[in-house]
């Protein structure tokens, strides 16, 4: 027999809130905020707005998906935020590679990416397993 995802989740984290996978991707967004302040005022419509709205998206997608508590809706969900990382990711080389966004700073946002794609990924093999 299979443990309903509802109750793995519940048991485990009460709350999306809980998860370290949405507590990094806020920090993240808080990031990402502080960061496009410094891009061109033309850009304010462009790939800040962009690079703001995706980097939302990430704990957007967790959370709403957390409290459906059915795992192919989970993880589907998980599947949106896991695209809104390649979206920050890519949109984040583009910064750098315009001037907008120091080398070190595009690698620290960019590992931060890929450890909370990574997380998402076991997220969705949890919740699969589950099914």
């Amino acid at each position: 027999m299979t443990v309903p995802v509802k109750s793995v989740t519940r048991t485990k984290a009460g709350s999306f809130r809980d998860l370290e996978i949405w507590q990094r991707s806020i920090e993240l967004v808080e990031e990402i905020y502080k960061v496009t302040k410094s891009f061109p005022q033309e850009e304010m419509y462009g790939i800040s707005s962009q690079l703001r709205r995706a980097a939302v998206s990430i704990p957007s997608n967790i959370a709403e998906g957390f409290v459906r508590f059915f795992g192919k809706e989970f993880r589907q969900f998980l599947y949106v935020s896991l695209g809104s990382c390649a979206e920050v990711s890519t949109q984040i080389v583009i910064a750098n590679r315009l001037g907008y966004l120091e080398q070190k700073k595009a690698d620290v946002l960019s590992n931060e990416i890929e450890q909370i794609s990574k997380m998402i990924m076991g997220l969705i093999k949890k919740v699969k397993a589950v099914d």
